[in-house]
């Protein structure tokens, strides 16, 4: 397996520590590092989790660059088909390969001493409360390899769990009470706590040099190599007026057999109305992504959002004759995008923003904005990365005054879009 020389120096940097981290920037490679890493911690137990839609990724990759058995580990596979493949495996050693979503539903998962586990997008146990956070932090093993390029999304208090991972003897309250700042915020009469708005974090340079002695290391794409520039425009969109209505009345209803209704009788209600007013009920919206793919027989990428958005954008490219390739939560095929140089790839957030090379395309269309700045950054990394060799174009059709311009201006921030702000909005509404 062949290696970059900032790769190598990358392993160098961590060379002689029990557990590692290497957080660097989305395109680095480090599918590669990370494997490069447990063959030097040299297991023979090991177990990979990631997101399911990069599964047959990975076993692809560790076929190819491990030694030993590589076994896919899904819904198929009960409690006898784990233990038959650990107690007969390859002398040489066997690698377990599970997706986030299922490995908590694995208990017995927990039962052995595994020599290395490695998280793929280990930014996903940032929470300490979640089922999948918490099995993970019972998992027995000797070497642990973490890979993410965005940690905790600029959210330090979201650290905590990989900074237990990497062996630091750290309680949740110590390490929260050290490193953030915290204000007092009341929703009625309960109390709750949030880092202070304009000075959330404290000792910032500390927790680095925390993190770095228990084998987390950092890394800047700029540091290391010269990526083609990234242009980013927004194109504005009319409000439509069934928006507008819905916005102030939380309830609208519009087409017909059947008509469309929607009812905003809960803040997540309305949030989620008026998004996809924004995008799929949009003829506004429609309008400018058809503009944008007319304008060029280049590979796009759309990622989008909800399952209506999906059937609307194939209805889009089927119209213009255009190859179509999927990734969503149930299915991945990327056929079209690998042999049409015309394509049209689908991806949805949660199943694609993280850890598919994209690279042959240079074009990117966010049908509808994700809410979490993990997800927006991760994406426009899909096309941005190595073995980019044009400029990468990002277009954003954002409706004027409306739910999307407060998103757009939170992922600007590296924000997340949260009820909180949400209200703020309603109340310049209103």
């Amino acid at each position: 397996m062949g290696l970059y020389d900032f790769q190598r120096e990358g392993l160098s940097r961590v060379n002689g520590k029990e557990n590692v981290a290497f957080y660097w920037d989305m395109g680095l490679g480090k599918t590669y590092v990370g494997t490069a890493q447990m063959a030097k911690f040299n297991g023979r137990l090991n177990l990979v989790l990631c997101q399911k839609s990069k599964m047959d990724d990975w076993y692809q990759h560790l076929y190819w660059n491990v030694s030993g058995d590589v076994i896919l580990l899904d819904k198929k596979h009960q409690k006898n088909d784990i233990i038959k493949c650990v107690f007969n495996r390859n002398p040489n050693g066997l690698t377990i390969i599970c997706n986030y979503e299922l490995a908590w539903r694995r208990p017995i998962l927990a039962d052995y001493p595994w020599d290395v586990i490695m998280l793929d997008e280990s930014s996903i146990i940032q929470n300490a409360k979640a089922k999948i956070t918490k099995f993970v932090l019972g998992l027995h093993y000797k070497h642990c390899i973490l890979l993410s390029g965005t940690p905790c999304s600029g959210k330090y208090e979201n650290l905590w769990s990989q900074a237990v991972l990497l062996g630091w003897d750290i309680s949740k309250s110590v390490f929260e009470s050290t490193y953030v700042n915290w204000e007092r915020f009341y929703i009625g009469r309960t109390a709750h706590f949030r880092p202070c708005k304009n000075n959330p974090y404290k000792n910032v340079e500390r927790l680095k040099d925390k993190l770095r002695e228990h084998g987390a290391d950092f890394l800047k794409t700029d540091m290391v190599i010269e990526l083609p520039e990234q242009m980013i425009t927004t194109i504005p969109i009319k409000s439509s007026d069934e928006y507008l209505r819905f916005k102030m009345d939380k309830f609208v209803e519009f087409g017909d057999k059947p008509p469309v209704e929607l009812i905003g009788d809960s803040i997540m209600a309305w949030r989620i109305g008026l998004r996809r007013l924004c995008a799929e009920y949009s003829e506004y919206k429609i309008d400018a992504v058809m503009d944008l793919l007319s304008s060029s027989n280049e590979r796009f990428i759309i990622f989008y959002n909800w399952n209506s958005e999906l059937k609307l954008l194939m209805t889009l490219a089927n119209e213009l004759g255009r190859p179509i390739s999927i990734v969503n939560g149930k299915e991945k095929d990327l056929e079209a995008y690998e042999d049409e140089t015309d394509s049209i790839t689908l991806v949805q957030y949660q199943a694609g923003a993280m850890g598919l090379n994209l690279q042959k395309a240079q074009r990117i269309i966010y049908f509808s904005l994700p809410e979490r700045t993990d997800l927006f950054e991760q994406s426009k990394k899909r096309i941005h990365r190595l073995g980019q060799k044009s400029t990468c174009w990002y277009y954003i059709p954002l409706t004027e005054r409306s739910i999307e311009t407060g998103i757009y201006k939170a992922l600007q921030e590296r924000r997340d879009y949260t009820d909180e702000l949400f209200k703020e909005d309603m109340r310049e509404w209103i």
